[in-house]
């Protein structure tokens, strides 16, 4: 497939920069693939789109205060974007500023925490190892990381995270489950939908374009994801009772895709799973994502899920009615 095959223009202004209130009234674009319908809802209206017995799996990633400021040994001003932890008190990093090889933070006690840069990694990465473990002082010296299309600032930075985000891990949110509320998750459930949850710890590299020129030489990114014996045994009875599996999000899809096989049960590692049209779904029924950024490996497995043609027809349709794009923005419902 080739890359200019994920390329579609979008107007700036439809790049949302601030979450809707509440989280459910957004838009839903419902695509309906025996039919190759579109149909337009609100996302409060997806109880009434989902039937008894379905299974709804969402992502319960938490996103850290990832972004961290200090300064150089000579004053200057640096920065440490955790991406990955590694063993002790080592991560993989995004480190600014000019030949920075050592950032020193302050911390409330008068001490410092210092992180050293111990070797580069591929591309703008590097391996970083602080003078303790950093996480008891995310809170106090980080911040909460956002994409790069987000210019104005969240007040509010729970916004930037899902109702049921609890496993701590993330840079980045999974975007599709922002819309859900309390109230909706527990209409949803009185309606007799099932909601499981897996693990998918989200990096930065979910922003990074497709930059060659045929879709499947792209180099995917790797995450660490994991399924639950608890969340296998419910994918296995809602199977054999013939009802579907609805993922939240692309997370939550790759991580499925990744992790369950009949009757397997629980498991965890990294995927580097890399799904473009013409993949076979083995455990994903129904879909609900964001719109995409153009030549992304996202938008390259939402057009495995619906087809191509129909996604691009889902999208000029969102963008004629003016929907709101990326993580602030809308959602699809795609059946």
């Amino acid at each position: 497939m080739q890359t200019h095959e994920l390329d579609y223009d979008l107007p700036i202004e439809l790049i949302a920069q601030q979450p809707v209130e509440p989280r459910d009234t957004s838009r839903l674009l419902t695509i309906h693939r025996a039919s190759q319908t579109l149909a337009h809802r609100h996302f409060f209206d997806i109880a009434d789109l989902l039937n008894p017995g379905d299974l709804l799996i969402a992502n319960d990633t938490r996103v850290i205060n990832a972004r961290l400021l200090g300064q150089k040994p000579t004053g200057g001003k640096a920065e440490v974007l955790l991406l990955r932890k590694r063993e002790g008190a080592t991560w993989e990093a995004l480190v600014g500023g000019r030949r920075v090889n050592k950032v020193e933070f302050a911390l409330p006690d008068g001490r410092q925490l210092i992180a050293n840069v111990i070797s580069k990694l591929d591309g703008p990465q590097s391996l970083v190892e602080f003078t303790e473990p950093v996480e008891p002082y995310l809170a106090v010296i980080g911040s909460t990381p956002l994409p790069p299309y987000i210019h104005e600032r969240l007040t509010d930075p729970t916004r930037y995270q899902t109702v049921y985000a609890r496993v701590a891990g993330s840079a980045a949110a999974p975007t599709a489950g922002l819309h859900f509320t309390p109230a909706l998750l527990s209409a949803l459930q009185t309606k007799g939908v099932q909601v499981g949850f897996v693990t998918l710890h989200v990096g930065l590299d979910t922003f990074k374009p497709i930059e060659v020129d045929t879709v499947e030489d792209h180099i995917i990114h790797s995450e660490w994801c994991a399924l639950s014996e608890d969340t296998a045994g419910l994918i296995d009875a809602t199977k054999r009772a013939g009802k579907r599996v609805i993922a939240v999000g692309t997370t939550s899809a790759r991580t499925l895709e990744s992790a369950w096989q009949p009757d397997r049960g629980a498991w965890s590692g990294f995927t580097r799973l890399f799904v473009t049209p013409g993949y076979q779904w083995r455990c994903v029924d129904a879909l609900i994502t964001n719109f995409h950024l153009p030549k992304s490996t996202l938008l390259a497995l939402v057009g495995s899920f619906t087809g191509m043609d129909l996604m691009r027809r889902a999208y000029a349709e969102a963008i004629q009615e003016r929907y709101r794009f990326y993580s602030f923005g809308d959602a699809m419902l795609i059946v």
